[in-house]
This record gives C-alpha cells, sequence and structure tokens, in this order.
C-alpha cells in the first residue's frame, strides 16, 4: 500500500530587517530596530550642522579680510601715463612731500612681452595722505623720470586690485565653452578682437620705447650741459676770472 507523505512545514515568518546605525552617543555601530519601530537619529544632521556652523565662520572670516581689503583700497591711489623708466623709489621720493609711500604695485600689461609699468596702484599711510596726492597730481603738471610728462591720479577701486579677496555673499562660478555651445560664437569673435587688439598695442608699445630712448638720451645731453657750465661759472669764480671779465666788460659785481 502507498504510504501519505506529510505536508511540509510551514515557511518561517520574515525576519526583520538588519541596518548599522551610527548612534551619536555612544559612538558605536549597533543593529536598527525593525520595522514598526522609531530608528535611532542619523549622523547626517550633525555633519550638516558642523558644515553651516564651519561656513559662518568662513563667512566672518571673509567679512574681516574684506573689510580690510576695503581700508586699504581707501588709502591706495591710481597714477597712470608712467613712463617705463619709472621705478618704485622714482615714485616714494616723489611723493614724500605730500605723503609716506607704503607700497608700489605696478599694473602689469599681460598682453605684451615687454614688462613696461604704464600705471600703478601706490597705497599710503592713510585717506589724507592719499587726497593730498591725487590732489598734487591732478592741479599741478606733475612730472615722473624722463623729460617733462604729466602723469594723472585717481583714488583705487576694488577691481584694479588683482589679488583682491572674495567678497562676502557672492561665488564664483565658471564653466567651459566648447564648439556648439550658444556663447561660442560670441567667444570666438572676442578672442579674435584680443588678438588684432594685442597686435596693435605690440606695436604701439615698441615705438613707446624707441621715443623713451630718445627722451632719455636727450635728458641726459641736457644735464651734462648744464653741468658743465655750472663747472665753468665756479672755476671762473674761485680762480679770479670773473673779476677780470666783469671789468673788461664794464660790469658791476653784487657782493653776494
Amino acid at each position: 500500500c502507498l504510504s501519505r507523505v506529510p505536508p511540509p512545514p510551514p515557511p518561517p515568518p520574515p525576519a526583520a530587517p538588519f541596518f548599522l546605525v551610527w548612534t551619536p552617543r555612544s559612538r558605536r555601530l549597533r543593529p536598527a530596530r525593525p520595522l514598526g519601530f522609531e530608528f535611532a537619529p542619523m549622523a547626517a544632521s550633525d555633519e550638516m550642522a558642523q558644515k553651516d556652523e564651519d561656513d559662518m565662520k568662513d563667512e566672518k572670516q571673509a567679512e574681516k579680510e574684506y573689510a580690510d581689503f576695503e581700508a586699504r583700497v581707501k588709502r591706495t591711489i591710481y597714477i597712470d601715463h608712467l613712463s617705463p623708466l619709472v621705478t618704485s623709489q622714482v615714485i616714494k621720493a616723489s611723493l614724500a612731500q605730500c605723503a609716506n609711500v607704503v607700497n608700489t604695485e605696478f599694473i602689469e600689461n599681460y598682453t605684451i612681452e615687454y614688462e613696461i609699468p604704464a600705471a600703478a596702484l601706490v597705497e599710503v599711510d592713510n585717506v589724507s595722505q592719499a587726497q593730498a596726492a591725487v590732489d598734487l597730481m591732478n592741479n599741478f603738471p606733475f612730472m615722473l623720470g624722463g623729460m617733462p610728462r604729466p602723469v594723472r591720479a585717481a583714488f583705487a577701486k576694488p577691481e584694479m586690485f588683482p589679488d583682491r579677496p572674495r567678497k562676502p555673499g557672492l561665488k564664483i562660478e565658471f564653466s567651459w565653452v566648447k564648439q556648439g555651445d550658444p556663447g561660442y560664437d560670441g567667444m570666438n569673435k572676442l578672442k579674435g578682437l584680443m588678438r588684432r587688439q594685442e597686435a596693435e598695442n605690440m606695436a604701439l608699445i615698441k615705438n613707446q620705447l624707441e621715443e623713451e630712448k630718445e627722451l632719455a638720451a636727450q635728458q641726459q645731453e641736457t644735464l651734462e650741459a648744464n653741468s658743465n657750465k655750472y663747472d665753468m661759472l665756479e672755476n671762473l669764480v674761485n680762480n679770479g676770472e670773473i673779476t677780470k671779465l666783469a671789468q673788461h666788460y664794464k660790469v658791476k659785481l653784487g657782493d653776494d
């Protein structure tokens, strides 16, 4: 006879899902509670809070740095129309009558291969000295190096400083533009315009260098001629020839 096969046992109940949860208090991993129970708080909230706190500290530090930078901008003047022969020592000596120069930074032109200081940022002790220097250069024909070449002066602006810090509350975003993007054609036209302007600037700079060499030669020649005249007059006075010349031409010499 055939015996009956007993039915299979019922399947076991499904086990509760198992997760690893980081508990901030115990600082260790523990199994999570089964579904239907309250889960332990995740560490993401703590990380976000710490990140927010760090961001606030960075923002306060950025505000302090930018405040110091704004104070430096107020006591800095911008000078242009400078001769390529002008140095920081020349600027400091020229402004000594109205301001004490703390720092001089020449604004370089990176589109040319020559290091020609055409403009400079000059920092002085305080705002009143900066105002006095600007008034001196704008109200009178102020020359710095070479034959008379008046320069212009104005108060500096934050955009003129290459090392300016990030302004609090602003973020810098950039993206690459490739062929096919909406702004590619416009950027390509600007690139061609920049190359043409670079060639024109190069021709002007070469012409300016030649003028500066001629200007320096004329200045040196004038200085040597004036120096020879003063040496000749000094010799005439010392050896008594000036008295003989005065008697010959019937000129009365003064006691002074």
